[in-house]
Order: structure tokens, then C-alpha cells, then sequence
């Protein structure tokens, strides 16, 4: 495996299989709309994401049954969920790199943003009508609100001389875990996981979603657009930031592996355990 590509994506050395499969799968939904206009800039978009999304949902699934055509189909409906949220959020940050090439608003224009986010959520829709599950779409259906409210937090945030620690878990878990918490949740539903099965999945989704962008804020902290820069900004102290971060990075790395206890012991439990050292923070 080219080696350039796993510094890229660390998660090809471990989990390679389940995201060749997750982008075959990503290529057949985008078949069925080969003569969209839509689907080049769609395309350029989903070059170069990690996956961790859908491949949370695949391991989830198959760490309490088994997974098949509609688990790739829920996978892919994650991925694009997670698609449209760049999308829009690189407009509001104006951010002027994404995976080390133009974000989608650079690249093709702010119209062509907006309807392609439009596009995407038809996509979504699309899937769901497929699963026929009502939880399922629902659960989606949530999360997207709940993401555009984390958005809306932040902005108010922003623009406020008392942003406190609550507030920015508040709005990670709203814009980030929600996304991993559906994932997770997803996977264990498609696979008629038991209730307890289900909500143990949940929390993991959750608790590993919250720890994950902990760590992207801690080697990001210089980007003044983060919330995370306000709290070293307002603080007499940035080491007791640094230092209150940490521990939570460790808290909810720590949540998602116990999390897992109710999950029975398999390869693909395992699998979900090795991704919490991704939530890792090292100096």
C-alpha cells in the first residue's frame, strides 16, 4: 500500500478494506445519477475524506450482526451527510484550503455550493427510501438538524465575550459527534442490534466523535477562527486551556472505550476499539 497515501489517510493501513469497499459503494449510489450535473463536483468533493464515518458504521454493524448491500448503502448516506456539512461550513469559516487543494466554494462558486448541498440531502433521501427503516431516517433527518444548530451556536459564540467550556462541547457535540454518533447508532440498528446493543453503540459514536475533534482543536489551536481560541483568548492562563482540554480529550477517549463493554468480543468490536487511539494527542 503507497505509503503517501496512508500519511494521508492513516486509517488505509488498518482499515483499507472497508474503505475500498465504502467508495465502491460511493461510486454505485453516484451511478445512478451519471448524467447529473452534479456529479463531477460531487465527485471532487468526496476525493481525499478519510471515511471514519462510514467506516464506524460498518464495524458497528458488523460487531452485532452482519452487514450487506443496505449497510454500504447507510454508510454512504453518513459519508454524504458529512459532505454537505463541508460544503457549507468551508463557506461560513471562508477557508481557503481543504484536503490540501480549493474547497468546493473556490473551486466551483457559491451557487453551485449551495445547490449541490441541496443535491446531496436528495441523495440522502434517496438512500433512505431504500432502507425503508423509519428509525433510520429519523436518526438522519436529526442529526442534519442538529448539526445546522451547532453551526448556528457557534456563529452566535463568536461574536460573545463569554464562551465557557460547556458551550464548546455544546457545539462540538451538535456539529461533529452527532455525525459519529449516527454512524455508530446506524450500523447497530441495520443490523437489528438489541436495544442495549444499540444505545452502547450509540455512546461510543458519540464519546469517540467529541474526542476526535478535541484532538483536531488541540493541533489546530492557532487557527483564529476556532471556538476552541477564544477560551486561550479569555483565559489569564493558556496552559490551563491546554491542560483542561487534555483532560477532556482523555475523559471521552476514555467514555467510548467503556462504551463497548455491552459489545460482545469480535474482530470488528476490536476494530472500533483501535480507532479511539486516532483521538490521541501527542506534543
Amino acid at each position: 500500500m503507497d505509503r503517501k497515501n496512508i500519511e494521508i489517510n492513516p486509517l488505509l493501513e488498518t482499515y483499507g478494506r472497508y474503505i475500498e469497499k465504502i467508495n465502491h459503494a460511493l461510486e454505485k449510489e453516484l451511478s445512478l445519477y451519471s448524467e447529473s450535473e452534479f456529479i463531477e463536483p460531487i465527485k471532487y468533493s468526496l476525493d481525499g475524506g478519510k471515511r471514519i464515518r462510514p467506516v464506524i458504521l460498518v464495524l458497528a454493524a458488523e460487531s452485532v450482526g452482519k452487514s450487506d448491500d443496505n449497510t454500504y448503502a447507510a454508510a454512504c448516506a453518513v459519508e454524504f451527510l458529512h459532505m454537505e456539512s463541508i460544503i457549507h461550513d468551508d463557506i461560513i469559516d471562508n477557508e481557503t484550503v481543504r484536503r490540501q487543494k480549493d474547497p468546493f466554494h473556490i473551486k466551483y462558486g457559491y451557487n453551485t455550493s449551495v445547490l449541490t448541498g441541496d443535491f446531496v440531502l436528495g441523495l440522502i433521501l434517496a438512500i433512505c427510501s431504500r432502507l425503508n427503516n423509519p428509525r433510520i431516517t429519523k436518526d438522519l433527518a436529526t442529526t442534519a438538524m442538529l448539526m445546522s444548530e451547532g453551526e448556528m451556536i457557534e456563529g452566535r459564540l463568536e461574536t460573545s465575550e463569554d464562551v465557557t467550556f460547556d458551550d464548546y462541547l455544546k457545539v462540538i457535540e451538535y456539529k461533529t459527534a452527532t455525525a459519529f454518533e449516527v454512524a455508530a447508532r446506524t450500523g447497530a440498528i441495520i443490523s437489528n442490534g438489541t436495544e442495549d446493543q444499540i444505545e452502547a453503540l450509540t455512546d461510543y459514536g458519540r464519546n469517540i466523535g467529541i474526542a476526535y475533534q478535541i484532538r483536531d482543536d488541540l493541533l489546530d489551536w492557532k487557527n483564529e477562527d476556532k471556538l476552541f481560541n477564544l477560551l486561550i483568548k479569555k483565559s489569564s492562563d493558556p496552559r490551563d486551556v491546554f491542560n483542561k482540554m487534555e483532560e477532556l480529550l482523555k475523559e471521552y477517549s476514555d467514555k467510548a472505550g467503556a462504551s463497548l463493554r455491552k459489545i460482545v468480543d469480535n474482530e470488528p468490536k476490536i476494530n472500533l476499539e483501535n480507532l479511539i487511539k486516532f483521538t490521541s494527542f501527542k506534543k
